[in-house]
């Protein structure tokens, strides 16, 4: 049984090397990709705070595909290059966006939504899936936070 619980008085960089040890410890050895990221959209929830939505969109025959999450139920499928989770995809880039209502083109599947950080995970050079959260607050996401889910994204990127 695991019973992974965020550190709340650590610091952004020590919570983010504790979710990426919790990660770990909940792949390790396990093939489903649902499966994991079903696990991590878990911790992700659990290790951060003030959010309304977290987990995964795949790249399925090149379009981003709704995967395991923990929030609001969500738009099921976005073209790559669209919105925030779109750009993330097709550039390879990490979107830090702190107003989405400012962000061109955004995809509003919440309508509380209000800041987002969305990042590539790439396994081979090729983008497979994006990390997705989403805040009812206004610039709730720091480049602590970004950096924190680009290590994570490179811990589960071989097993997702």
């Amino acid at each position: 049984m695991y019973d992974f619980k965020a550190d709340e008085t650590a610091s952004a960089e020590e919570r983010y090397r504790q979710l990426g040890q919790a990660a770990s410890a909940l792949i390790e050895g396990e093939s489903d990709t649902v499966a994991n990221m079903a696990n991590i959209a878990a911790l992700l929830w659990e290790f951060i705070p003030r959010m309304n939505w977290a987990g995964f969109y795949r790249v399925i025959d090149g379009e981003l595909v709704l995967g395991p999450f923990a929030g609001r139920p969500a738009c099921i499928r976005i073209p790559m290059g669209q919105g925030v989770c779109g750009a993330a995809a097709a550039s390879g880039t990490t979107q830090l966006v702190e107003d989405v209502h400012a962000f061109p083109g955004h995809i509003a599947c919440d309508a509380v939504t209000q800041s987002e950080l969305v990042v590539p995970v790439i396994r081979d050079g090729k983008v497979i899936a994006v990390i997705d959260c989403d805040s009812p607050e206004p610039a709730r996401f720091s480049s602590d936070d970004a950096a924190g889910l680009e290590a994570l994204a490179t811990i589960i990127a071989p097993f997702i």
